[in-house]
């Protein structure tokens, strides 16, 4: 099925990568009334695990951006799996991303951005989202970014 929002994927040159199948006992993502709720989804492209390691110290902040869009497109890859058509998608609601940093590390807000800017570019002011952006000790697979989203489905 190809629409609006396939079409600006193409526009961009963004392929999707394949959704990924759940590492444990839980489901990729839940539809609940209107919404869809994505589990957390780490940096992985064609089955393998990339940006692992910390942030501020294995990787800069521009490879902790670009780990957290990766992690944004698994997350719009997990959408489509979902619905089928990303044209029912109504509202990217809510963003919580996860980073593997230093103790120093502080720059949480610039990595989510990764993520936060490519639903801006995807989706439009649809795209618009509130947001958490946490710094934790150790990620699953030492994975630099993890993000979860919220999002409303016509």
């Amino acid at each position: 099925m190809s629409g609006r929002v396939d079409a600006r994927l193409a526009e961009l040159s963004i392929a999707l990568p394949t959704a990924a199948a759940p590492a444990a006992n839980y489901v990729p993502w839940v539809v609940q009334e209107s919404m869809l709720y994505v589990s957390g989804q780490v940096p992985m492209r064609d089955g393998a695990l990339h940006y692992q390691g910390k942030c501020g110290h294995d990787l800069d902040l521009a490879a902790a951006r670009d780990a957290a869009r990766l992690c944004g497109l698994n997350v719009i890859a997990q959408a489509k799996a979902a619905l089928g058509d990303l044209d029912r998608v109504a509202r990217v609601v809510k963003l919580t991303g996860f980073v593997n940093g230093t103790p120093e590390f502080d720059q949480q807000p610039q990595v989510i951005n990764g993520a936060s800017d490519l639903m801006v570019e995807v989706f439009g002011d649809a795209g618009r989202h509130a947001r958490s952006a946490v710094g934790v000790a150790s990620l699953p697979f030492g994975v630099a970014v993890e993000i979860e989203a919220i999002l409303a489905v016509a």
